[in-house]
């Protein structure tokens, strides 16, 4: 039976930067209906988190709320016309609550776990069953806690348009989860696949991960053009762009006539300029991706556990006390892979 309180992290406001992230004791609130507790062994950690308390996100948040959009736990109670959960049943959240399937559309964002609504940095959580997807069979709670974000944003990049085909070529930059969880969907998809990173450490492993060619872009500031020689002058089929206006051209520069461009970050901050209108010159298409839908997740799901892959988690692993701390090692952009939060 689950006890009557939570321990919670909460984001107080964006005033305090990581201070601004308090621990208390919170009532569990009651289950409705169509409501699920669930008991949180763990979640990981996106750059979205910590831009949060920053003031810097551009989506809509309410404050104070639990942060976090990831979570990996176990059903412990159910509400009376649940129809698809049963306690014990291993679930993992979404993140828009309320996009379920098809196109993106704006109801679904004012329903972000971590920013609109209370997220997963809590022992206990109700959620609605529809904002749970099962977990995969082949993962512990602390891999499948990295899945909720990067791992089907990486996953919507190849599948939500264009479909990714065996022998394509993709463009992934740097090392953290999004470009890790694309390089894992690419080679399961039988493509080949091009790394940025600025890290010979870091090269290393991504080739241990199975990327096909790594580009060091501190030593070589012109890597897209790089990237396209390295395809016989054609150019890649999908770019994952995490960097945003200060690596968008560099990404354009190595796309082929009418592939595409995944525009999902802005870690390399950066003013945006004209860059996108060279799409027309590229004969290419540039596609905003913001994570998907649950019906998208659920085919994600399916893929891990048939190509049996294991998320790549950072080797620190935080305990829930520790949360703040865990914001400050991702700050410092100290990790590799997902950041995860184990939660006791």
């Amino acid at each position: 039976m689950a006890p009557s309180n939570t321990k919670q992290w909460s984001v107080t406001g964006t005033d305090k930067d990581f201070d601004g992230l308090e621990l208390s004791e919170q009532a569990i609130p009651k289950i409705g209906d169509n409501d699920v507790l669930i008991k949180l062994h763990a979640a990981s950690l996106n750059y979205r988190d910590l831009i949060i308390p920053k003031g810097q996100y551009p989506f809509p948040s309410k404050f104070p709320v639990v942060p976090g959009s990831d979570g990996s736990g176990e059903v412990v109670d159910v509400g009376p016309k649940v129809s698809q959960w049963k306690k014990g049943d291993k679930v993992v959240t979404l993140f828009n609550q309320g996009h379920q399937y098809g196109a993106a559309h704006p109801a679904m964002m004012t329903t972000g776990l971590g920013g609109a609504q209370d997220g997963t940095l809590r022992q206990y959580g109700v959620f609605n069953e529809n904002g749970l997807v099962r977990a995969p069979k082949n993962l512990s709670h602390v891999e499948a806690a990295t899945l909720t974000c990067a791992a089907l944003t990486a996953w919507n990049a190849f599948y939500g348009l264009k479909p990714l085909k065996p022998g394509e070529t993709v463009l992934v930059q740097g090392t953290g989860g999004v470009s890790i969880f694309g390089l894992q969907f690419a080679k399961a998809a039988g493509a080949k696949v091009i790394a940025t990173t600025s890290s010979k450490e870091k090269e290393a492993t991504l080739k241990k991960l199975g990327a096909d060619h790594v580009i060091n872009y501190k030593e070589d500031a012109n890597w897209g053009e790089t990237a396209k020689k390295l395809t016989g002058g054609i150019g890649v089929d999908h770019v994952v762009e995490v960097g945003g206006a200060n690596t968008l051209q560099q990404s354009l520069r190595a796309v082929k006539m009418e592939g595409i461009i995944s525009i999902i970050g802005f870690l390399s901050g950066g003013e945006a300029d004209a860059s996108i209108l060279e799409c027309l010159k590229h004969l290419c298409t540039a596609r905003g991706v913001y994570v998907g839908p649950k019906s998208m997740m659920e085919d994600m799901v399916l893929a891990i556990e048939a190509n049996d892959i294991h998320p790549v988690v950072d080797k620190e692993v935080f305990s829930f006390e520790k949360a703040k701390e865990a914001y400050e090692y991702m700050w410092a952009q100290k990790h590799f892979g997902k950041l995860v939060i184990k939660i006791e």
